[in-house]
């Protein structure tokens, strides 16, 4: 039931019209007794600012943002919190009285669920396959969760320099965490990593369709062990 004191949440990005996201959410909110409903909205990187600006006017509690949106909504938002500074891209929005503050929740929910599973971070090793938006978010969050040593590995393209950047971007910011970047062709390197690792995370297209006869790890199924008590 939406009355006059119901709270407007919304996703942005184009196209939007496939998205469950609003069934999701009007579900949770139905269920958990929130009063809010949940849209979608059909916005282009350019009308970007428009948006945060109508996000204040109306009073948004906050929202959703994905492609192509998450770089325009973080160079317009007014803070960015937590690893949405190191990676430079927004997937949530919060309104905090007037203040739109971006975050982006990939790596928080994937360290999440591994706490939630007994496996924590603190002083661990990870070796990480990837350096797409959600690659990078995990690894930043990663790196602010207190792991000790990130081992990156990444496609040698076009796309390649940006890893290194990111990952020397989390190093500069998070001089805690150990950061190395490699060619994913190098299998030896990668081989070595893995099992000086404690975690492996890929975070690649590769096992989803159509690449879903492929691992990471062809020929290297030597590298895994079982997990060791924390």
């Amino acid at each position: 039931m939406i009355t006059g004191k119901t709270g407007l949440l919304a996703l942005i990005g184009s196209p939007v019209s496939h998205s469950g996201s609003p069934a999701m959410y009007n579900y949770s909110f139905q269920r958990l007794g929130l009063d809010y409903v949940y849209v979608a909205f059909d916005v282009t990187e350019q009308d970007v600012p428009q948006y945060l600006d109508a996000m204040r006017l109306l009073k948004m509690r906050g929202g959703n943002v994905t492609m192509p949106d998450k770089i325009a909504v973080a160079q317009n938002v007014d803070e960015l919190a937590g690893a949405a500074k190191l990676v430079g891209a927004v997937n949530t929005i919060v309104n905090e009285n007037g203040k739109l503050v971006g975050h982006i929740t990939d790596g928080n929910g994937f360290n999440d669920n591994l706490r939630d599973h007994g496996v924590t971070l603190e002083g661990k090793k990870v070796t990480i396959v990837g350096g797409g938006g959600a690659a990078t978010a995990i690894q930043a969050q990663m790196a602010l969760d207190g792991v000790k040593e990130l081992s990156i590995f990444n496609i040698k393209d076009d796309f390649f320099q940006r890893t290194v950047e990111m990952g020397a971007k989390i190093q500069q910011e998070v001089p805690t965490c150990t950061v190395n970047v490699y060619d994913l062709a190098d299998k030896e390197c990668l081989r070595k990593e893995i099992l000086e690792s404690d975690i492996l995370v890929n975070a690649t297209i590769v096992g989803m369709k159509p690449l879903q006869d492929q691992s990471i790890t062809d020929g290297l199924e030597d590298v895994f062990h079982e997990r060791l008590d924390d």
